[in-house]
C-alpha cells in the first residue's frame, strides 16, 4: 500500500477487512446471498433467521454446515417443512450487499411487515448510554485495524456491554449480534442495543424481532425507523456521541428525558 501524506510517500502494509459472499441455502434451497464478513457465522446464520422472520424460534434451526466455495461461503440451513412452505412465498431475488438488509425483497408488505411490540423493560440513566458508548469505542478490534466495519452491541440497564459484532454490513452485525444473544440465551429485553451506524428501518425492524426494547445509535434516524420504532414501543435513541444524545421515542426509558418529543419534519 501507498500513502501520501503531503509530499510524502510512504510504502507500508495495511489491514484490510474482508469482504465476501455468504450464500444463505434452506433445506436446500438458495435464499439469499449476503456480502459479508466471514466471522461469527454461526451467529450470522441464527440471527438472520431469527430476524428475518424465517424462524421463530432458535429451535427451529435445526442444522448449519458451513462449506467454503471458491469464491465465498454456503451456510446450508435446516429448517422445519412448514417454515420452508413459508419462506419460499416470499424469496429474495438478488444478492443482499453489505450496505442493504432488505435487498431482493419481492413485495412492500414483506418489507413492511408489523413489528412485535416490546416489553415495558426498564429505565437507564443517561450515565449508562455514555458508558456503554466508551466501551464500543474501545471493543472493536476488527474496526481498529481496519477503520472499515460496523460494530451492535448488547449492553445491560447500567451500559456494561456483554456482547459485541463486527461486520462489513451494519444489518450483517445486527444479525450476528441477535444470533449471539440467542445462542447464549441472553434474554434480549433486558438491554439495549448499540450501533455504530444511523438507525435505519430495517435495523429498528430486527431489534424489535430480537425483543430489544431500545436502540441506541451514533448516527441519525430515519423517518420510518422513528414510526416503527413508536409503534413496536422501542426506545430510539440517535446522534448518541460523547455528552449528548437525542431520544426520538418512548423516552420513559431514559432518566430526565423530555416528556414530549419533537417530530422532525420528514424531508422528501
Amino acid at each position: 500500500m501507498r500513502r501520501i501524506v503531503g509530499r510524502e510517500v510512504i510504502e507500508r502494509e495495511d489491514s484490510i477487512a474482508e469482504e465476501t459472499p455468504i450464500a444463505l441455502v434452506y433445506n436446500g434451497q438458495p435464499h439469499a446471498v449476503m456480502m459479508a464478513t466471514p466471522l461469527d457465522l454461526a451467529d450470522f446464520a441464527l440471527g438472520f433467521s431469527l430476524s428475518e422472520g424465517i424462524i421463530q424460534s432458535p429451535a427451529e434451526l435445526l442444522e448449519v454446515q458451513q462449506v467454503a466455495l471458491e469464491q465465498g461461503v454456503q451456510l446450508s440451513l435446516r429448517i422445519p417443512p412448514q417454515r420452508l412452505e413459508r419462506l419460499l412465498e416470499r424469496p429474495r431475488g438478488i444478492e443482499g450487499r453489505s450496505g442493504c438488509g432488505i435487498c431482493g425483497t419481492r413485495h412492500i408488505a414483506d418489507v413492511l411487515r408489523p413489528p412485535p411490540h416490546a416489553a415495558a423493560g426498564f429505565v437507564v440513566d443517561p450515565s449508562a448510554l455514555r458508558r456503554a458508548l466508551v466501551q464500543l469505542r474501545y471493543q472493536q478490534p476488527l474496526n481498529a485495524a481496519t477503520g472499515a466495519v460496523h460494530a451492535a452491541a448488547w449492553a445491560t440497564p447500567d451500559g456494561t456491554l456483554r456482547y459485541l459484532r463486527e461486520d462489513v454490513g451494519r444489518h450483517n452485525a445486527l444479525d450476528k449480534l441477535i444470533g449471539a444473544l440467542a445462542l447464549s440465551g441472553v434474554q434480549a429485553a433486558h438491554g439495549f442495543a448499540v450501533l455504530t451506524s444511523r438507525a435505519s428501518y430495517e435495523m429498528v425492524l430486527k431489534s424489535a424481532s430480537a425483543g430489544i426494547p431500545m436502540v441506541v445509535a451514533i448516527s441519525a434516524p430515519t423517518s420510518l425507523a422513528i414510526d416503527l420504532a413508536d409503534e413496536a414501543g422501542i426506545t430510539l435513541v440517535g446522534f448518541a456521541r460523547d455528552e449528548r444524545c437525542t431520544v426520538y421515542t418512548r423516552p420513559a426509558r431514559v432518566q430526565n428525558a423530555a416528556a414530549d418529543i419533537l417530530r422532525p419534519e420528514k424531508f422528501r
